[in-house]
């Protein structure tokens, strides 16, 4: 959780294992797309900046934050990759749709990540306005792209050491 207390960007006091070894899936919805594409972005970059190819990146677009979890159902079914990072933004409104959408997705990709024992990761932001999203999207917060990175990095490697 982003706060004046944690930046979504820090990993200063981690340590990264190198991501050149691994492919990646990312799925990102399309619906608020100024803060899903931000995300993107910092996701991406990480990934790279961390060492992974280009060419072991694969982004697929879905409508919306609940498509995430067939986004990457679909994904893993391929055999194709290491990790899946999820990407969305649900903001709160005046109805409970923000309750049951926010919901569904965490519990979809939690159990997509145990039907295929690939990590999947939650970079979904859930806020309660524009503004929140936007502080976590690149803004004050950092960027909750760069944090699904990292953690898909981290985990694919997790995944690696048990297997070998």
């Amino acid at each position: 959780m982003a706060t004046q207390l944690k930046n979504l960007s820090d990993f200063s006091q981690t340590e990264i294992p190198s991501a050149t070894a691994y492919r990646f899936g990312i799925v990102v919805a399309e619906w608020n797309a100024e803060i899903t594409n931000a995300l993107l972005q910092g996701a991406y970059n990480s990934l790279v900046n961390n060492g992974a190819l280009p060419e072991n990146i694969v982004t697929h677009p879905v409508p919306g934050s609940f498509e995430l979890t067939s986004g990457a159902d679909l994904l893993l079914k391929t055999g194709k990759f290491d990790a899946v990072i999820c990407l969305g933004c649900v903001i709160q409104g005046e109805t409970r749709h923000f309750d049951f959408i926010c919901n569904a997705v965490a519990n979809g990709i939690s159990n997509v990540a145990i039907k295929y024992s690939k990590p999947v990761i939650f970079g979904v932001l859930t806020t309660d306005n524009q503004q929140q999203a936007i502080d976590r999207a690149g803004g004050k917060h950092g960027n909750k792209g760069d944090e699904a990175a990292i953690t898909a990095i981290k985990m694919a490697n997790l995944a690696e050491t048990l297997n070998s």
